[in-house]
Order: structure tokens, then sequence, then C-alpha cells
């Protein structure tokens, strides 16, 4: 997660990926919200069962995971690829942005690909946590696929 500032928005993203089992998530230690207790309470307690990582420099998590294999994939508003087109049942790490800005522009440019959720109305982009939701369980149903 790039800068999700919002505890509430936080708490939610990491309610979701525990439900759809996410293996875990990398927060940054500046500039994104910390584990409060409000992180804990909307999380459901999720906090309790989510591996959590904080690191300092997201940019060289993002290449440690490219040197172990992950194919990085940003969730960026202006991607010509839609979610849909993509495969997931490999390693993958799904990056998002934080409320308002998105993912940096350093971040963007490590991640392999970029994809979008199609926009059908009026409104140009969703909530954070509802954008990881769509694509958490996009993931958890391409890998299920053939009952595995």
């Amino acid at each position: 997660l790039d800068s999700v500032e919002d505890p509430r928005n936080l708490g939610a993203i990491l309610r979701t990926a525990e439900a759809a089992g996410v293996h875990g998530v990398i927060l940054p230690k500046r500039r994104a919200s910390g584990l409060s207790p409000v992180v804990g309470k909307t999380s459901a307690g999720a906090t309790a069962h989510l591996p959590i990582a904080r690191v300092t420099n997201l940019s060289q998590t993002i290449d440690q995971l490219k040197r172990d294999e992950i194919f990085i994939v940003g969730m960026d508003a202006t991607a010509k690829s839609s979610y849909l087109e993509n495969d997931y049942r490999g390693p993958v790490a799904i990056v998002v942005g934080g409320e308002g800005g998105g993912i940096h522009h350093k971040i963007l440019e490590r991640c392999d690909q970029t994809i979008s959720l199609p926009m059908r109305g009026v409104i140009e982009s969703l909530n954070v946590s509802v954008a990881v939701g769509i694509v958490a369980y996009e993931v958890l149903r391409q890998r299920n696929v053939g009952g595995l």
C-alpha cells in the first residue's frame, strides 16, 4: 500500500485482504497510516491474522519482490488494461496508492504492469478499500477455478 493515510481505509483494506486470503500487506513506515486502535477496530481483528510488514523504502521492497520473481501490478486509473485482463494465478503483488494521489510516480515506474477498474458512471474513481476488494476477489476467483 503506497501512502494510504486514512486509518479507516487501512482497516477496511486489511479486513478485505484477510478475508480474501491475501498472504500479507506491505506498508511504508512514513506517509501512511500506522496500525492504530482505529485500524484494528475497522479491520474487525484482521490485524491479528494477517502478516503486515512496515518498510522504510517501498521502492527497494518492490525491487526485492521482483528479484524473488513476484509480478508487480499497480492499480492506476489511467492504465489501459482492465483488471479483468490479467492472469493472477502466479506470484503477484498488487500495489495501490493512497487517497487522492494514487501511487507515487517512482513506485508506479517499478510496476511490471498497471491495471484499472472500468468506470461506467460519472464518478471517476472508487474508494481505495473498495478497489482493493474488487481486485483481491478477482485474484481469489482465478486461483479457485477448477476447485483448487
